[in-house]
């Protein structure tokens, strides 16, 4: 049987890809946080086999962790950004459990509690000067216009916008189907709005390029389905935040947030939860809470009525 830590570590990946089914980016960081821990023992208290990771051993990397200067601006890692050091960790020793190799128990390390974050999200008006800032004499206009309206009206990841294809996208219908996270399969809906504006923009086109949404920079690839001519995640984060910048909003706009603009819409209009859950493709519906602190229209009506401050 393997021992060998990296080995190991080889073997837990391929366990996320194949049985877990994970994206190649989540792959990726758990790639990146395990063989942060693996140099950072191998430098400090070297782990030759699975049994040397013990509760103290685990107690200095946290410690180092603390107080690691990032990189990026020499500043030092969030705890939320520890939190996931540590979460890959837990999860490589829930997998050598399975496996029947003898471990510290991950349920005795502990994440301390972070910081809730604000959720993010636009007002109506917000949203109409966002979406009113594209130039629509230009085609590179009526493309992000159309990107804005789609991320609104679906709630999309902006990797899942990024994958679309041409012949992905229903527009008679309004719906299509992605596969999200986990490999989780989805309809999403366009509103009659981004309907309209996702047609103008494929009407202007004039390539044969496979992918939905192109770039208009650089030199034309001559590939044969424009592949090369996709566009990124980071392009569409940049645009969404050029119109943001623009439009002068007071918070900033990602397609993230555009993605809580979305859950917020709907659940203040009125939608139950379990429909956003499925809307946003989420697996638990734990995760689709996060809205209903600032959505609960009926907190807000018992408030009102009943708290002696409205009399």
């Amino acid at each position: 049987m393997i021992f060998s830590l990296p080995d190991l570590v080889e073997e837990f990946l391929e366990y996320l890809e194949v049985e877990r089914n994970l994206s190649p980016l989540t792959i990726r960081d758990y790639k990146h946080y395990l063989n942060f821990f693996n140099d950072w023992s191998g430098a400090n208290a070297p782990v030759s086999k699975p049994s040397d990771i013990t509760l103290e051993l685990v107690r200095k990397y946290r410690v180092y962790l603390a107080h690691f200067n990032s990189p990026n601006g020499n500043l030092p890692l969030k705890k939320v950004t520890q939190n996931y050091y540590v979460i890959a960790l837990r999860s490589f020793l829930k997998y050598l459990i399975r496996k029947d190799i003898a471990v510290v128990s991950p349920d005795k390390i502990e994440l301390p509690k972070t910081e809730s974050r604000s959720l993010k999200f636009l007002d109506r008006e917000q949203l109409e000067r966002l979406l009113a800032q594209p130039d629509m004499s230009k085609d590179r206009g009526v493309r992000d216009k159309a990107i804005m309206e789609m991320l609104f009206s679906t709630g999309l990841r902006v990797s899942e916008l990024c994958k679309l294809d041409r012949d992905q996208v229903n527009i008679d219908r309004k719906e299509f189907g992605v596969i999200g996270k986990g490999g989780r399969a989805r309809v999403v809906f366009l509103s009659d709005r981004a309907a309209i504006w996702l047609e103008k923009y494929i009407a202007r086109r004039t390539d044969s390029f496979k992918p939905l949404f192109i770039r208009y920079s650089g030199n034309q690839e001559p590939t044969v389905n424009g592949e090369q001519m996709r566009l990124t995640s980071r392009s569409v984060q940049r645009i969404v935040d050029k119109y943001c910048r623009r439009a002068r909003l007071p918070v900033k706009v990602t397609p993230h947030v555009m993605r809580h603009s979305f859950a917020t819409d709907l659940l203040l209009n009125g939608a139950d939860l379990r429909s956003v859950q499925e809307l946003l493709g989420h697996k638990n519906v734990s995760t689709t809470q996060i809205y209903t602190h600032v959505t609960n229209a009926q907190l807000r009506d018992v408030h009102k009525a009943f708290h002696s401050g409205n009399k």
